[in-house]
């Protein structure tokens, strides 16, 4: 998933130029490490559906922990941020998300559903109040100008994190596992597998909280915006986000993009499985799964040339257009043709998450931190859509399921070519 974008427009950061630049190289890492995780979940899903033997809405309750700590944790986040500061915000963030890593040691021991769902929760509390904290920092950290090109930046790295994740995954949790043998049961054997990885990102995030804690970061000062004689500041007759139509439904389509976009890398392992398919075994299909989050990371690029010369809500409805067609294709065709067509649905996705999120700020003035905030609330589409993509798998087959990724890019297409403009 691209890096959400949270926090006030009216900040400033003080420091030399040298300054912003190793701040912007450091905090790189931090988008790298959380696209790397959330990334992950698409093959904890595969590895812990056939450990406990759950149904596809079961699995899917990963996703459910996972985003709805931002849903949870976001509003929370905020106002930790604003009491600590953006760099110890991060630091705390980073330490959280070390504590979820370490506990799924006692989840594999124990070989818990629930403890590791409890883990990923911790784990993506963490990672929220990294993302609240690090984007309005990178947003600040130079001119208002070049902020765009300095998230576009840093999202590339987010974008890595996801590309490399699964060959991380299929090398040390699922071919690992489809050897796992020894004394315990061959579930809690396989269950232990997760050990080794988890530990290594609890040390990874440890280490890092503990450069931040030591480096030096520009400050960031904060600006306040003047209210009116009633308390409420008023732009262009409105004296609330909730009040500009546009915003609205960009959080729907923020919602709906998340869910479609998690959904589809959630079941891509159980998809390449199917007999029909290409009846790839979990860890020779993880590998694939970086063809679709690759796909997203290059497509950024091209979108972001593309749309210097074509309007942004232009390019977001031709986009959504494309993936709902290639979901089609899909969900109707069989063999390599519906393995690379739900694959090549990543390259469309792209830009989706950085557009809707611009587009739905427009024009907001000074709502545009709280505008922000609903925004970043809308992520917990990832919780919800795979859950219900989970639920129709279990009842109507797998790729049936399919539809609901489609009926959320036909929102999405609306919103590009009329509802953004609302």
């Amino acid at each position: 998933m691209a890096s959400t974008i949270s926090g006030s427009t009216n900040t400033s950061a003080s420091g030399g130029e040298g300054n912003f630049r190793f701040a912007l190289v450091s905090l790189t890492s931090l988008f790298f490490m959380w696209g790397f995780i959330t990334c992950l979940n698409d093959i904890l899903i595969p590895h812990l559906k056939s450990v406990f033997s759950l149904t596809y809405a079961e699995a899917m309750l990963i996703q459910f922990c996972f985003f709805g700590a931002y849903f949870l944790v976001s509003l929370p986040a905020g106002m930790l941020v604003k009491k600590l500061g953006y760099q110890k915000g991060i630091v705390t963030g980073l330490v959280i998300a070390s504590i979820g890593c370490l506990l799924f040691y006692p989840a594999a021991a124990l070989a818990v559903y629930g403890l590791f769902l409890g883990a990923l929760f911790v784990l993506a509390s963490g990672i929220t109040i990294l993302q609240v904290a690090a984007n309005p920092y990178v947003n600040a950290l130079g001119s208002a100008e070049t902020a765009s090109s300095r998230l576009n930046l840093t999202q590339a790295f987010n974008a890595l994190g996801t590309t490399v994740a699964p060959f991380f995954g299929a090398v040390l949790i699922l071919s690992v596992a489809s050897g796992a043998t020894g004394d315990l049961s061959h579930a809690q054997a396989e269950a232990e597998v997760v050990k080794l990885p988890y530990l290594i990102l609890a040390g990874m995030l440890a280490l890092l909280a503990a450069i931040f804690a030591k480096i030096t970061l520009p400050k960031i000062v904060e600006h306040n915006e003047p209210a009116d004689t009633a308390g409420k500041i008023s732009h262009n007759g409105k004296t609330s986000a909730v009040q500009s139509l546009h915003l609205v439904l960009g959080a729907v389509g923020i919602f709906v993009y998340v869910g479609a976009e998690v959904a589809i890398g959630s079941f891509l392992v159980s998809f390449l499985g199917e007999e029909n398919i290409a009846g790839l075994k979990e860890a020779d299909a993880a590998n694939y799964i970086a063809y679709y989050w690759g796909g997203a990371m290059v497509g950024r690029f091209i979108g972001s040339a593309v749309m210097q010369k074509i309007p942004a809500g232009t390019v977001l409805a031709f986009n959504s257009l494309m993936a709902a067609a290639l979901v089609l294709v899909a969900m109707n065709t069989q063999g390599m043709l519906a393995m690379w067509a739900i694959l090549a649905v990543g390259l469309f996705n792209s830009i989706m998450f950085p557009t809707i999120f611009s587009l739905a700020l427009r024009d907001l003035g000074p709502h545009t931190s709280q505008g922000s905030g609903i925004l970043c609330l809308a992520i917990v589409g990832g919780a919800i859509i795979p859950l219900l993509q989970g639920v129709m798998a279990d009842s109507m087959g797998l790729q049936p399921a399919f539809i609901l990724p489609v009926i959320c890019y036909g929102f999405i297409l609306f919103y590009g070519a009329k509802g953004s403009k609302m």
